[in-house]
């Protein structure tokens, strides 16, 4: 059927369209002699609040009929000799209005009294006159009463139908049925959603979709996240592959109780394939430069319940450019970009003053700024060139004045740092390569108006540095991509979606609004009085919402530099390392070394990559060849288990921790131990050397942490001489390692804390608990992050300046062991699986059954070119890339 002009934007915001008739329209006052000329064919659309009919003569225009402007809704009892029918619907109204005549988009025309008649072709006035007297009833009550008689007309209208189950393949079960509301921009459109085992469905009441019924496969969704819509954690957001023909979907339902329901059946289902990435994968893929700035800002909208579907919480983007009057923009140059530490309302120190002197005098709730960075209006005010019917469905069908409309980018941006009530931010439009500038340029032709000084409101005026619309979009794209930015997001990330976005950082911050706009500040569903929310309603919709807090430590910064870690081809590699092992589809046991007779306690590989040397709790030191794939090496190093062992540089002498509290140094040279010490009080578990600092440390059950120097120039450890520092704890001290510079060390202990020390005095840096005990740790590449996996069976990295966990994944069974070399990290677990990691991508290339029982060590070749494994089954092991 034929839909006509006919769009749910030519309703009111959320009005619900319900059902059309095929008519004849006539003016009441239409004569026999006018018949011909006056009477239209079409179709009357009856919706919650208005009558629309929608002519089949494009050249006519739409008459749109509020039911609060009429005075009578009737069946006509008149007589006439050109109706022959008693089948017809009488309307007299205070006020209609004329939309799209000439079917050309413009603002709408409002007038006066009218009387019209509509004759039904094929339906029965008996069926629909009903229904339009109760709609027209429910107009006359106030506001928030009259949402509320809607919205039960509207529930008993769904629960009368039922989804048409013929959609459904033979062999497809029925999970869950349910009433839903599809949600896009401004509009609401009800229907019946239905889960089955292969597909979800949804099934408009009325026919004014494109397609009578909505389907999207399970196994082409890639993510679904719950959203908060109109105040309510009522929605939710479906986003598929490139296989669908649905790239989204975005329902809400009656209740948070009922959306729950859906989603927890919806995530039970086998066949969906929803993608892994998690929020903290995304941040260390943004922070190495997998992803663009505008890619990750997108995706941190998406966690704080900003969608292009909802106007009310659009994507906020920053203005990351101050500079809109020079000829030519250095995007080198820092006095070119916007301070991104401060909120909009704070880049003017004079209008600053003046908003914080207000805010003193101000009574509670204070608030700085007395409008949003985001609302509706905003949204629409950058896009009214490209989505004009938005524009016209908002605003009652005005466009705005033409002085007050998007004309200059020069000139919004002065207005936001000198206006005291102008604190707006950007859209993902400004940004956004793909759209190629279009929301800038009047392409449809529109009568926007004449400004004051006679110009007529056309494209918008773009800075003298840009060369177009196309041109500007690219420019703030390389400007929001560029170093600048990636050093500084992480402030205004902090302000808009962080810990600076609410409470005492907020105030500090000078971030502070209207405490409606806070989620959770008011709860809606505890007011009873209909008129009143419906007020609350209104009003924070207008003024703006502030998005999900996502994060509530300071966000970590990103580098500036995307980091490959690709290293030059050896001889006989051919191709590099990392090329080998992001290609991975196989690892390769090389050798297996299995002379150990208890657990291997300690592993690493020597410099040259000749050798392997592990130490376990026989009491043995092994030293391995790899070329000739044999032990060379065999030492007994006490009567103890040896916990862990290090090569000093320069100099062929090994540093041994042992269970019997002494540190034992061993000349590989001579084949003997030349030193040992009683260093602790207890038996030693860790050690690590500083090839910087040139300090050996070493950790203990007796939960102290003891610094030694002077061992790399002689192999000599004397007590008295060599002890430089002794750091306590509160429980054991179970790993510990030096950042890459050796300005700090990182200690993992026993009842889950995680010290960080700087290494000039040994003064504490940062603390951080965790739920259980540490087991293991490494630095990233650039001290950046540490990783950190323990009992509690968590890989989590944090970022070392915030204490914000960066990545967290819940693995099968507690780890052990860890290495972090460049691009690849190795976890070994008690269950004998062995993970091997790439932290660009931040993926696991591959996971592999290593040893019987835990895999206690790890280590990885200088070159990449293998690692080595120890297990709790007495055997070393090495494997290749295949």
């Amino acid at each position: 059927m034929d839909k006509g002009r006919f769009s749910l934007l030519q309703l009111d915001p959320g009005e619900i369209y319900f059902e059309d008739f095929s008519v004849v329209f006539i003016p009441a006052d239409t004569t026999k002699r006018t018949y011909d000329s006056k009477k239209q064919d079409g179709r009357l659309k009856m919706c919650s609040k208005s009558l629309l009919f929608d002519p089949k003569d494009i050249s006519k225009p739409i008459l749109k009929i509020q039911l609060k402007e009429c005075t009578v809704i009737e069946q006509w009892k008149g007589s006439s000799k050109f109706i022959d029918s008693d089948n017809v619907l009488a309307v007299n109204t205070k006020e209609y209005i004329e939309m799209f005549e000439s079917n050309l988009i413009s603002p709408y025309t409002y007038k006066g009294s009218a009387n019209f008649l509509f004759i039904l072709k094929y339906g029965k006035i008996i069926n629909c006159l009903p229904q339009i007297c109760q709609l027209h009833r429910a107009s006359s009550l106030p506001a928030g009463e009259q949402i509320d008689m809607i919205a039960t007309i509207v529930h008993s209208r769904q629960a009368r139908v039922s989804f048409d189950q013929l959609w459904l393949d033979l062999y497809e079960k029925v999970v869950l049925e349910t009433q839903a509301d599809k949600v896009t921009p401004l509009v609401v459109n009800p229907g019946r959603i239905l889960l089955s085992t292969k597909r979800l469905y949804f099934q408009p009441y009325n026919n004014v979709e494109p397609y009578p019924v909505i389907k999207i496969n399970l196994n082409n969704m890639q993510r679904i996240v719950k959203r908060r819509f109109l105040l309510r954690h009522i929605g939710l957001e479906i986003y598929s592959n490139e296989n669908s023909l649905i790239p989204h979907i975005y329902v809400s339902f009656s209740s948070q109780k009922q959306r729950d329901h859906f989603y927890d059946k919806l995530m039970e289902q086998s066949e969906l394939k929803l993608s892994e990435i998690t929020p903290s994968v995304m941040t260390l893929q943004w922070q190495n430069g997998v992803i663009s700035n505008f890619e990750y800002l997108m995706y941190i909208n998406s966690l704080g319940d900003r969608t292009i579907n909802d106007l009310t919480q659009y994507p906020v983007f920053p203005w990351v450019i101050s500079n809109y009057y020079s000829e030519k923009l250095d995007l080198n140059d820092s006095n070119n970009y916007r301070d991104l530490s401060k909120p909009v309302g704070a880049l003017n120190s004079s209008r600053l003053e003046k908003l914080i002197d207000r805010y003193q005098e101000m009574p509670e709730p204070k608030f700085l700024y007395g409008s949003h960075y985001s609302t509706p209006g905003f949204v629409l005010f950058y896009l009214a060139r490209l989505y004009p019917h938005y524009v016209l469905c908002l605003q009652s069908g005005r466009f705005d004045h033409p002085d007050r409309m998007f004309n200059s980018m020069c000139d919004v941006y002065k207005n936001c740092l000198n206006n005291m009530s102008d604190f707006k931010e950007l859209i993902p439009e400004f940004y956004d390569i793909s759209l190629e500038g279009k929301f800038l340029v009047n392409h449809m032709g529109i009568n926007f108006g004449h400004r004051h000084n006679g110009l007529k409101v056309g494209d918008v005026e773009i800075p003298p540095w840009s060369t177009g619309a196309k041109d500007l979009v690219h420019k703030l794209r390389d400007a929001l991509e560029s170093d600048f930015v990636s050093e500084n997001l992480h402030n205004w990330i902090d302000l808009i979606f962080g810990y600076k976005q609410q409470g005492e950082e907020a105030k500090k911050a000078n971030n502070v609004f209207y405490y409606l706009c806070y989620e959770g500040n008011v709860d809606l569903d505890s007011i009873t009085d209909l008129n009143q929310r419906h007020a609350l309603e209104v009003q924070i919709m207008e003024f703006g919402q502030i998005p999900k807090q996502v994060f509530n430590v300071p966000h970590p910064k990103r580098k500036t530099k995307t980091i490959l870690f690709k290293e030059p081809c050896g001889i006989r590699c051919g191709v590099s390392q990392e090329e080998k092992w992001g290609n991975l589809y196989n690892v390769d046991l090389y050798i297996s070394f299995s002379s150990h007779k208890y657990i291997v306690s300690s592993i690493f590989i020597s410099k040259d990559q000749n050798n392997i040397i592990s130490v376990g709790h026989d009491s043995k030191l092994k030293v391995f060849s790899i070329e000739y794939k044999r032990q060379i090496r065999s030492a007994n190093v006490g009567n103890m288990p040896l916990s862990s062992c290090i090569q000093l540089p320069d100099i062929n002498v090994l540093v041994v921790g042992s269970w019997d509290n002494q540190i034992v140094l061993y000349d590989l040279d001579y084949g003997k131990v030349t030193e040992s010490v009683f260093a602790h009080e207890d038996a030693i578990t860790c050690m690590s050397w500083g090839i910087k600092s040139n300090l050996l440390v070493s950790g203990s059950g007796d939960c102290t942490v003891k610094v030694w120097k002077g061992l790399n120039t002689n192999g000599v450890i004397k007590p008295i001489q060599c002890l430089h520092k002794q750091i306590d704890h509160n429980s054991q001290v179970n790993c510990l390692v030096f950042d890459q510079g050796n300005n700090y060390l990182a200690v993992g202990t026993e009842d889950g804390e995680v010290y960080i020390w700087e290494t000039v005095e040994f003064t504490l840096f940062k603390k951080y608990q965790f739920g259980s005990s540490i087991k293991c740790m490494d630095y990233s590449p650039d001290s950046t992050k540490l990783a950190l996996g323990g009992k509690d069976k968590i890989f989590q990295i944090i970022d070392t300046t915030t204490g914000m966990a960066v990545f967290r994944k819940m693995l099968n069974s507690s780890i052990l062991s860890l290495k972090w070399k460049e691009y690849l990290l190795v976890l070994g677990c008690e269950d004998g699986n062995l993970f091997i990691w790439n932290m660009v991508e931040v993926k696991i290339l591959y996971e592999l059954k290593a040893h019987e029982g835990a895999v206690t060590c790890v280590d990885i070749a200088e070159d990449k070119s293998f690692i080595c494994s120890g297990g709790e089954d007495h055997i070393v092991k090495v494997w290749h890339p295949k």
